[in-house]
Formats: C-alpha cells, structure tokens, sequence
C-alpha cells in the first residue's frame, strides 16, 4: 500500500491576483473531472507512466491544481511514498517552510541513514532549532535532502507533488533544485505546478523552474478552455440552462478561464434576472476583488478613461479623445503601468490586460456613467452599427427615433453577415419601440428571433418567441413566432407537434400564412413519419399557397424541400422541381440556405456522379453562408464538402472538413448527429476505426433520441460501414438490414441516397450469406440502372465479384473487380476504385498455385496512400503479413467433405485444421470472433461433427463419430 504522507499548508494564492483557498474550492473543484485538457492530461500522464517528471504551468485559475490533484491521485496508488507542499505567497520568506511540508513527517524514518553532519543540518533546518542556513550549511543541507530522497526511494517509488512553484521560498527551492538535478536513476518523480502569466513572461517562468527540476521534466502548458469546453464545464457544475450567446458571453469574459468562468456561471445563476442585451454580465464580488485593488490606484480621470473603453467594442486611443477623454493616451498609459491594458503591437486598440478586468470596471460603475460613456460613444464611433448601439445604452425608456435607427442598424448588421448582432440590436429596439408604433415591439422581436435563429442561437431565438406568443394578437406576429419554435427544434421537430394545430388556427385562411405552417410540416412527414411521399406532397402544397400569397422566400424553400425528396425517391420530376426552384426571381437568403435549392442542386449532383461541380457548387454556398454569418448552414456545407472529398478519395482532407463541420455543431449545438454520422464516415477512410464506431453510435443515439426517421437510416449506414472496417462483419449486417428496413418503408429508392448496398452486401458475402448478398444486388441494381447511378452500379459489381469468388467462379470474378475498378477510377471515386483494387488482389493472392506475397497488393497499396486512406493501409498492411507467414492449405489437399461449404466457410475450416484459434482466424480474415464463430457452427452442422476436434480429425481422415 502506498505510504501518502501530506502536510499541505493553506493556500492564500493561485496566480497573478490573490484568491483565496475556500474561494477555489468553492467554483466545484472535483478531482475525478478534467475537462477540456485531454491533450494536457495525456502528455502528463504519458510522461509519468514512463517514470518521468512534470511541471504543468498557466495562469490564474487555469485548472494547474486540477489536474495535479487528479494526476496525483490517479499516481499515488503506484507510489511506495507520495510527499505534498502546497506553497503560499504570504510564506514565501519562510526558509525551508516547504522543506518542512515535504519532508518533517518522513525525518525520523531516513534520518538513521544520513550521515550526522547531513542528519544534523536537516533536523537544524526542518523543525527550527538551530541556526541552520543556507550560507553556513549549505553543502550538507544540499546532500541531506538529496540522502533523504534516495533513502526513501530504496523502499519504493515515490512521487513528490508541489504546487504553486512560484511562491515556494528560496531556500527550498535552492536544495530541491540540487536534488533533482543529481537523483539520475533514482525512482523519484516530480509533478508539480507553476503559475505563468502571458507569453511575454510565459517562457522565461517556467524555464527558470525547469531548471530547477529533474533533467527528463515535461512541461506541459494549460491554456483556455474553448467555448464548448467551457459550456461543458459550467454544464457539469450545474449551471446547464444558459443560453449559448450567454455562454459565449461567459467565455469571452472569462477568457476561457475555468475558474473564472464557473464564478460568472455562479452568479448568473444567482441573479434574479437574465441581463438583457448590452448589459454586462453580472460580475460577483469575489471576481471583482481580483481586479479592483489595481483600479483603486489610477486617478479619478484615468478610470473614467478606462470606463469609456470598456463600454466601447474596439477602442482607440484616437476614439477615447473623440469621446472626450482629451488625455487618453497619459491615462491608458498609467493602466498599462499597472497591469490592467496590454500593448498592442498589432495596432492602436486599447486592449485590457484580461477581459475580466473590463467587465469588473464595467459593473462597478454606477448606471449614470456608465450612460454617460456610452452617449459619448453614439457620437464618437464612426460605424453606424456602433452608434445605435450605444445610443440605445445611452437612453432610458421609449423612444420611436432611437427604435428606428437601431432596426435599421440591425439590418445593416445582417447585410454584414451579423445575424448574433442583429438579433441584439433588434431586441434593443423592440425595448425602444413605443407599445402603439408600426411596427410594433413583437414584430422586432420576432425578427430578433429570426437572426438568432440565423446565428444558431435556437434557445435565444425560442425564448424570445415564446415570449411573443404569451400577448402578440397579430395573426402575422404569431404565426412567425410559431415557426421560430419549430425551426429551434431542429431534428426533434417530433417535440413540437402540439403547436402545429395552433399555428394553423392563428393562420386562418391567409395563403401566405398557411404556406410557412405547411412547409414545416412537410419537414415533420419527412423526418418524424420517415414518409417522403407525403413530405413531397406537403412541400407542393405549401409552394402553391406561397405563390398565391406572393412569398417567394417560402415558395423557393418548399420547392426546394420537393426537389429534395423527389431526388432522394428516385421522383423522374426531380430536375425539373429543382429547376423551378432556382427560377428567377431568388431570394438570396434562401438561395445559399441549406436548405435552399442550391442545397438540392448540390445533392443531386453528388447522387449523379458529377463531383467537381458538386465540390465547386458547395464551396460557393460555404463562401456565401460564412459570408453571411449563417451558422448552422455553414455546418451543413463543410459536411457536404466532406462527403464529397470522401467520394473523391481525398481522405485526409474529408477528414479535416469532417471534423470542423463537426466541432462548429458542438459549439452551437446544431446538427451534431449528421456532423457525428459525417465525421464516423471520415474516420473509417482516413482516421481511427475505433472512434468511427464511436461517432456512429453517437449519430444513431441522437437521430433515437429525436425520432428523426431521416438521420437513423444515414447513422446506421455510417455504422455499418464503421463496423465492416472494424472487421466486424456480423455487426455490420445487423446495421444495415436496419437501413434497408427503414429506407423501404420510406419510399426511398435511389441507392445513391446512403450508398450501403454494396457494404451490405460485402458483409453478407463475409457472414456466409451469399445469397442475401445477391438479392441486395440485384434490386439495388434496378434502381440504379433506371437512375443511370453509374459509381452505385460499379460498387454493385465490385460486390458481386465477392459473391462469385465465394462460388469459387474466380475467372468472373476477375472481370467484374477489374471492370467496376476502371469504372471507378474513371468517374474520379478515388477511395472505392482503392477498395476495388484490394479485392482483387485478395482474389488473386487466393487463386489455386498462386505463391504468396506482396506483389499483388502493390497496386492497391499505391491507391490507398494517394488517398491518405490509413485505416485501409493498414488492412492491406495485414493482408501481406498474413499471407507471408505461411500459404493457406490449398484447396486439394483439403478433405474432400469440405466441397460442401462456402468460401469463408472453407477458409474457416482449413485455418482450424492447421490449428488457429478463433481469435487468429478473426485477424487473418478481417472478421470479428463473433463471425468465426457463427461460421464455425454452421460448418459443424453441414458436415454433421460437433467440435474443433472433429474437423482436425477429418484433416487427419480419422473417424470423427
């Protein structure tokens, strides 16, 4: 058992600024939970697994003491000793004090094996008797403590944890250094922690304690969390019901500082009342402390200076005197003097040292200053966005003019591709906008809801339209505020059905009004009832009732949603549909939209093999949409992109796409099972298979937990295709008999839509069922022809090639594999005419008399490394190995009761006969244990035996009953 010997002195400072310890303790500190440091975490880790040291270093409250807390108690269990000090600033110019936390508990067991002149010095120096010293003993207290750690070190390992370097007092300092440098060999590991302020000092800092640490230290660095780790963060701690731009708001202020973002998470909580737009964020006392003390000691003018930079969004030492501050420069001077701004070199702003220092200035300040700096601001700032905006600040109560100028700034901000602005600016408008005025203050803010939901800020955006429906009366107001709750439901749109009923009754029998009610529910056919047929017969509807009320926005996007289904069911009027959708006149909004007819057209081009103007139209939409600041769009165009580098067989680069379209999803919570079901695809070509499965079974669990009928099917083929990578043929065919149940029964026909027929059958081929395999061929292969779907009827081909080599036709076999690869390579499916490849070279690695080796896979290798295809490499990589380790018994010399079985079955059979266990039969074969194992019992059944040694007995031709 490990011997923990702990004497941790309070702590009265962790960073830059004083925090106290029960105030650290208080933002949640949980030693089992590490967020957003996997990287950091892991290198430590590594480096103390191989018996390593580790200096973790950041700012205040990064999260240092976390994770060496976590990483200690994770360490101490395979540590014989685990010493602990935990230094404070206020007892710092105590020598030796943390000489004494480490080692005054430990002196009486390794004191009988120091000399006496080192045991004397130590005892003199740990308990304070005696005039010990540096100056005076320095050279015995320097081997002293170096004995004392090897003595120690002679019963076991042991691990020393050190926290805040930083404040441990010289004199410690100095004999540790001397120790660490010296122990060589010694199984004596060091984790400790430094703080670190900035890249200006960062360096320097932890070189100096580097220095002082065991020659194969590791320093690891802890910097800010992400927005989404930081939403994670507050999520686990409790504080889970913020809105993402409150959360974004949190982390801009907080600086991705954990710590900091807890207590600003904290305090929200506790705040009767959410801020409303362009208030600050309510700033709790304990972080404010952090900050004030250095704000006392400007000058009256110099903080009022510093007031009107906070308030203002990019300030200038040139838009400081325009708001009146004629000494800026001095001013902002003195503040840099004292730590609160840092230089720019990059150019003039006013940059605060932390953005937490700006916030805490801001909400100190008492209401009329803080108006007064921002009406100087609606005059001084030269961009008309910033002038509303702060004239809005600047005014108190109703005002039809101040109304006006910031709607017109919210739109100037959407034209800018600001829809997180304009949604601001619209709700600081409907604020201003007097009860009696046209338009009214729900009207703004429906179209504050609109741009929120634009900027993927669906629970804003739901918020504020429920809001609306609790006193709108206005049919228009309703119906809008309706559809901003539908469309905030995203994939669980099944969640909302309560409000279509009234959503229609607040339409009435206005054409315009009914056409938004029933384009949404076209989408609840689709993905609720997985019902394509009625998604397109709604979609029509609502185009027409569109027309007649002359909304062309929603026309184009029913018309594009019916282009849509009609692609994906095979519908002969598709082009035509997507043809009238993109008829003059567009709207451009709807035109770059995802789910806009440039999104169909986009799709159409994929399913008809025309991938360099698929990959060209999404990269105009993706340049459009980021233009434009539509978040969730732009997450669907960086997966289409993905999809088709993937096609193309650029694995390396879908993977990249994959994961951003992945990431931004997370970040804004919008579309994360097609982003997961996108980046599984990715991963299974050109990354890990393990955490394609991962991404697979997160995408399915999503789309379940949605009833979303139209992603289930896609996740399950993501997840098939997972799993016949994995080599886990069996889990493969569960998957995607599960897609082909459910595409059947939505009336979906095009094998192009998910492209899992040829996996499907693949697997089939691979589980012993080649006569399944072929009826999907065969049915797949009508609809493929009728839709001249050419790369779908080459996959076909290429698993046909599998089902009459399992028939042992190898001559059509070869003809087949060779025709689909040409065809492949032709229509630019870099990845599949790679797979093509392989399975002809498994094909002729296998023919009767055929010597092994790695000749036959030369080709496939050479298209699988252009198309960065790792997880393929390796496969083939295997394949080689396999078939250099020995020839497989030929098929003549098998016993002749063996004619029977199919071609895995046979291979089965002939690898126990020379006496692999299932588990090597599984890596030699490519298929899972589960799958050897069924095998083997429908070899048993059809040759009448009953065990593995039956079938060595029949290799021997002995009696088998």
């Amino acid at each position: 058992m490990a011997r923990c010997l702990t004497l941790a002195r309070t702590r009265h400072s962790e960073g830059a600024v004083t925090v106290p310890r029960d105030f650290a303790e208080s933002a949640g500190f949980r030693s089992d939970l590490v967020i957003g440091r996997e990287e950091s975490f892991g290198a430590a880790r590594e480096q103390l697994a191989r018996g390593g040291s580790v200096l973790l270093h950041g700012p205040a409250g990064i999260g240092k003491s976390t994770v060496l807390r976590t990483l200690a108690a994770e360490y101490a269990r395979t540590s014989h000793t685990v010493l602990r000090c935990s230094a404070t600033e206020s007892e710092s110019h105590l020598p030796f004090l943390a000489l004494a936390d480490l080692l005054g508990l430990v002196l009486d067991d390794v004191s009988q094996a120091l000399p006496a002149a080192q045991r004397t010095a130590l005892e003199s120096a740990l308990t304070g008797r005696g005039e010990s010293t540096l100056q005076r003993d320095g050279l015995a207290l320097r081997l002293a403590v170096l004995s004392a750690l090897r003595a120690l070190a002679a019963a076991g390992p042991v691990l020393l944890v050190a926290d805040d370097l930083q404040w441990l007092d010289p004199a410690s300092a100095e004999l540790l250094g001397f120790a660490a440098r010296r122990l060589g060999e010694t199984p004596v590991r060091l984790l400790c922690a430094v703080r670190t302020e900035g890249p200006e000092t960062e360096d320097a800092a932890y070189d100096r304690h580097l220095r002082a640490s065991p020659p194969d230290t590791r320093a690891v660095r802890l910097g800010p969390l992400t927005r989404a780790q930081v939403a994670t963060l507050l999520g686990e701690r409790g504080y889970a019901g913020l809105h993402r731009a409150t959360v974004r708001d949190i982390h801009r202020t907080s600086g991705g500082n954990p710590l900091f973002a807890l207590e600003l998470g904290r305090a929200l909580a506790e705040s009767p009342a959410a801020p409303r737009p362009g208030e600050p964020l309510p700033v709790p006392t304990s972080l404010r402390a952090l900050v004030l003390s250095r704000l006392e000691m400007l000058s009256d003018e110099a903080r009022r200076t510093l007031l009107v930079a906070s308030a203002g969004a990019r300030p200038t030492p040139a838009l400081l005197r325009a708001a009146g501050r004629e000494n800026a420069e001095a001013e902002t001077a003195q503040a840099a003097a004292l730590g609160l701004l840092a230089t720019d070199p990059e150019g003039p702003t006013v940059r605060f040292a932390h953005p937490l220092i700006s916030a805490a200035l801001y909400a100190e300040a008492p209401a009329p200053e803080r108006r007064a700096a921002h009406a100087a601001l609606s005059t001084a700032a030269s961009d008309p966005i910033e002038r509303a905006r702060h004239l809005a600040l600047a005014t108190t109560g109703t005002d039809p003019e101040v109304a006006a100028r910031l709607a017109e700034a919210a739109s100037l901000a959407r034209d800018r591709g600001a829809p997180s602005v304009a949604a601001s600016l619209g709700l600081l408008a409907a604020r201003h906008t007097p009860a009696d005025s046209a338009p009214g203050p729900d009207e703004r803010r429906v179209a504050a809801a609109e741009d929120a939901i634009t900027a993927g800020e669906q629970d804003l955006a739901r918020d504020i339209a429920r809001e609306v429906l609790t006193r709108a009366t206005a049919p228009g107001d309703r119906v809008r505020a309706w559809m901003v709750v539908i469309e905030a439901a995203g994939q669980a749109i099944g969640e909302v059905d309560a409000v279509f009923p009234q959503a229609l009754a607040d339409a009435g029998d206005d054409p315009r009004l009914l056409a938004q009610v029933h384009y949404q529910l076209a989408w609840r056919s689709l993905v609720v009832q997985g019902d394509f047929a009625q998604g397109r017969e709604e979609a029509a509807h609502a185009a027409r009732l569109a027309a007649r009320g002359a909304d062309r926005r929603t026309e184009l996007l029913a018309l594009a949603f019916q282009a849509q289904c009609e692609t994906l069911m095979g519908h002969p009027d598709a082009p035509a549909t997507i043809g009238r959708a993109l008829a003059e006149p567009q709207d451009p909004r709807v035109a770059c939209h995802h789910n806009g007819a440039g999104s169909s057209r986009f799709r159409w081009l994929v399913m008809s093999d025309r991938l360099a103007e698929a990959r060209a139209t999404a990269t105009t939409l993706l340049r459009e949409v980021r233009r434009r600041g539509m978040a969730e769009s732009e997450v669907h165009y960086l997966r289409f992109l993905a999809e088709t580098e993937l096609h193309s067989g650029h694995c390396g680069r879908a993977l990249e796409l994959a994961r951003e379209s992945l990431t931004l999803a997370r970040d804004a919570g919008i579309g994360e099972g097609a982003g997961a079901m996108q980046a599984a695809l990715a991963e299974a070509a050109g990354g890990d298979p393990g955490r394609a499965l991962e991404l697979a079974r997160e995408a399915v669990r999503r789309a379940e937990e949605d009833g979303d009928a139209v992603y289930l099917s896609r996740a399950l083929a993501a997840l098939g295709h997972a799993n016949l990578v994995a080599g886990d043929a069996g889990a493969a065919v569960r998957a995607l008999r599960r897609v082909r149940e459910l595409e059947a029964g939505a009336g979906i026909t095009d094998p192009a839509r998910g492209r899992w027929q040829g996996d499907l059958a693949e697997a089939l081929v691979r589980t012993g069922e080649p006569a399944e395999a072929m009826d999907v061929i065969e049915v797949s292969r009508a609809h493929a022809l009728r839709l001249g779907r050419g790369s779908v009827l080459a996959v076909l081909d290429r698993a046909e090639a599998l089902v009459r080599a399992d028939r042992g036709e190898h001559r059509a076999a070869v003809a087949r594999l060779t025709s689909a690869r040409e065809r492949l390579a032709g229509l630019g499916y870099g990845l599949e005419e790679a797979r093509a490849a392989f399975a002809l070279a498994e094909l002729h690695a296998e023919r009767p008399g055929r010597a092994p080796g790695a000749a036959s896979y030369d080709e496939a290798t050479r298209l699988f490394r252009r198309c960065r295809a790792l997880p393929w490499l390796e496969r083939v990589e295997a394949a080689v190995a396999a078939r250099s380790a020995g020839p497989s018994p030929a098929p003549a010399a098998t016993p002749d009761g063996l004619a029977g079985l199919a071609a895995m079955e046979r291979q089965v059979a002939a690898l126990v006969m020379e006496g692999a266990t299932n588990r090597e039969i599984a890596a030699r074969l490519f298929v899972s244990v589960k799958t050897v194992e069924a095998t083997l019992t429908r070899v048993y059944r059809k040759l009448g035996i009953r065990s593995r040694v039956d079938l060595v007995r029949l290799a021997a031709g002995g009696r088998t009953d």
